[in-house]
């Protein structure tokens, strides 16, 4: 028997704990630990998942905040830092003991340097990078959403200006500038990506679309897109309106060998009475081919995790739930090697939640 515990953030002053038994299938709803306001967005540390990171996306003025996990996902909070602007939904823990935000409200990022220990931040070693204002698209103001290490570069896609920024370190830590960008289809709003085998693999929020490219050597502003398909189901009510908010790609295992991508959708809209879908892609020959579109009763799925980051036996689990409405969290068993996912526990203590962590127990 394999239990696990899941702590979930969203638009409250806590992060909620909860309790995942693999084999009975229960959701157990376990505490809640006062936060800032809205941590809408948690994560473990990359390398010791006994310390968690968490936004405040709070307007005018957003934070970060460090926490120790304890059993069953008691959060203690250790450190709050300014987050260098406005409605931060993203932060991240890098591999060299520094931690990324972004705030959509204000078109800035920080990276802040840790002292001793990764859970104290060096606020006045952090500088803030302000991303210039749009000339095209659609948005016309910079937001970034999200930071993502790869080598030494962070990258951060800008939903605002259609534009994956690349980022590198000047000299001491915290101190990162703009030193290339890779451009994506004008008005498509690039929010989340993910990279798997040097690919570059984007959701875009305003298109409700994935794309598919090879990823650019630096200094290359772009490389062609080889794929770029909807993630929206087929059947849309009348008066529907999509945007496309997660993506995933669990690592090949043994049990699960085809790296399948797995996107979230959110109508905005009017509802489906079967809810949002989770869009499920398989790469074949650099193509990107639908294989599901599974209906899970919950609104506007604007976060969820797989199970993989807990270890052993939790690459068979994806957790998600709503951003709007009353369905709670749902777990999702992979099956038919991911190609499909089917709902196995629900806990609706609480209505909402944005984003996960899992942790074995």
């Amino acid at each position: 028997m394999v239990k696990f515990t899941i702590l979930a953030g969203g638009y409250t002053s806590y992060i909620a704990s909860y309790m995942f038994n693999s084999e009975t299938n229960n959701l157990t709803y376990l505490n809640q630990y006062i936060t800032g306001g809205n941590p809408s967005w948690i994560i473990s540390h990359p390398t010791n998942k006994s310390i968690l990171y968490a936004t405040n996306e709070n307007v005018p003025a957003g934070a970060l905040q460090s926490f120790t996990v304890g059993p069953e996902g008691a959060l203690t909070l250790v450190d709050t830092a300014y987050s260098g602007g406005s409605g931060p939904p993203y932060c991240g823990g890098l591999s060299t003991g520094q931690v990324a935000i972004v705030n959509y409200g204000s078109g800035t990022a920080r990276v802040i340097p840790t002292t001793t220990d990764p859970l104290h931040f060096s606020i006045n070693d952090s500088t803030i990078v302000t991303f210039p204002v749009p000339t095209t698209g659609t948005q016309g103001v910079s937001e970034p959403h999200m930071a993502y290490q790869y080598g030494e570069e962070l990258l951060i896609p800008d939903k605002g200006d259609d534009k994956i920024w690349r980022l590198g370190q000047n000299g001491s830590p915290g101190n990162f500038s703009v030193h290339g960008q890779i451009a994506q289809p004008i008005g498509s709003g690039p929010r989340h990506i993910q990279i798997y085998e040097n690919q570059l693999y984007t959701i875009h929020e305003l298109a409700s679309t994935l794309t598919l490219q090879d990823f650019p050597a630096y200094p290359n502003f772009s490389t062609p897109l080889l794929s770029n398909v909807s993630t929206v189901p087929y059947y849309q009510p009348a008066g529907s309106s999509f945007a496309a908010a997660e993506v995933l790609i669990p690592l090949p295992t043994a049990e699960f060998p085809t790296p399948y991508i797995y996107t979230s959708n959110r109508n905005i809209g009017v509802q489906d009475p079967r809810g949002d879908t989770i869009a499920i892609f398989e790469k074949v020959d650099n193509r990107l081919v639908l294989r599901n579109q599974v209906y899970t009763g919950l609104d506007q799925i604007r976060g969820m995790m797989h199970g993989q980051q807990a270890g052993e036996g939790g690459d068979a689990y994806i957790v998600a739930a709503g951003f709007a409405g009353t369905a709670g969290v749902k777990v999702y068993k992979r099956t038919e090697g991911g190609a499909n996912l089917e709902e196995v526990a629900v806990n609706t203590e609480l209505p909402t939640r944005t984003s996960f962590v899992w942790l074995k127990q």
